[in-house]
């Protein structure tokens, strides 16, 4: 599970793009307990969630130009440029260019080779979020993609990760880590979109760690938002549901079997 000891190629930050910042922050408050503070006009009003004075993701109020409403996932890297350099050589495109953000870090969005966009963050002052792995905070991604040994090479060639299949109820689970790392660096996984029929399209998804499933999938119906997969157990793992919240940012919950007890 993810961590803020932060290398090269895992995640370190996460943001919402939402056509209503104010009633995301709501939102997401109730569910998470989660605060936000919006930043002044020279970040466009860009501004970080945080629990308990610890900042657990970013979000800003974007336009239908701009896409839908969505979660991103960025990923560590140690030089933007050369980061989306290689992501077009590796088939995907660079949507937005590398771009300073003040004193805090570099970053960029990219595509993968199936057009899935993510976030890369060279590190400033801001190393990444400050929190992850503790209820409230993020605690695993999932790539949904049309190829998974496409998807494999592809952020191997880009980000150096590695992946390996783990046992899993029914068949096998593609695990992503950083190069190098062990098994205990794991941070999520791949999985293909023939084998899970609800997913309809290919997108990353973030998962928060919360204490007790079932009443934050209640709570999450209760403000408006979607139960995309109901609260389901899976032995060795723990207990998950996939969301979303009322303007249809996708998301997942789960509490990890570590977090059992």
């Amino acid at each position: 599970m993810l961590t803020t000891r932060f290398v090269n190629g895992a995640p370190n930050w996460v943001d919402l793009g939402t056509p209503d910042i104010e009633g995301a922050g709501s939102f997401y408050r109730a569910l998470f307990g989660w605060d936000f503070q919006a930043g002044g006009p020279e970040v466009g009003g860009y501004g970080f969630f945080q629990l308990g004075g610890r900042i657990t993701a970013g979000g800003m109020q974007t336009t239908e130009e701009q896409g839908p409403p969505s979660w991103t996932v960025y990923f560590q890297c140690a030089e933007a440029e050369a980061t989306a350099k290689a992501a077009e050589t590796a088939g995907g495109s660079v949507p937005m260019m590398p771009m300073d953000v003040m004193d805090q870090g570099r970053m960029a969005i990219l595509s993968d080779n199936a057009g899935v966009a993510f976030g890369i963050w060279q590190p400033g002052k801001r190393k990444g979020v400050d929190v992850a792995g503790d209820p409230g905070s993020l605690c695993w991604v999932e790539l949904y993609t049309p190829d998974v040994p496409a998807a494999a090479g592809f952020y191997h060639s880009v980000l150096g990760l590695e992946t390996s299949a783990v046992p899993f109820p029914g068949g096998t689970y593609t695990c992503v880590n950083p190069a190098g790392s062990t098994e205990d660096d794991m941070f999520g996984g791949l999985v293909a979109l023939a084998d899970v029929p609800a997913e309809q399209s290919a997108y990353w998804l973030p998962y928060f760690e919360v204490t007790d499933t079932d009443s934050v999938v209640a709570k999450a119906e209760e403000l408006g938002g979607t139960v995309r997969m109901a609260a389901t157990s899976v032995e060795g793992v723990g207990r998950m549901a996939k969301l979303a919240d009322p303007y249809g940012a996708r998301f997942a919950v789960i509490k990890s079997e570590a977090q059992q007890g």
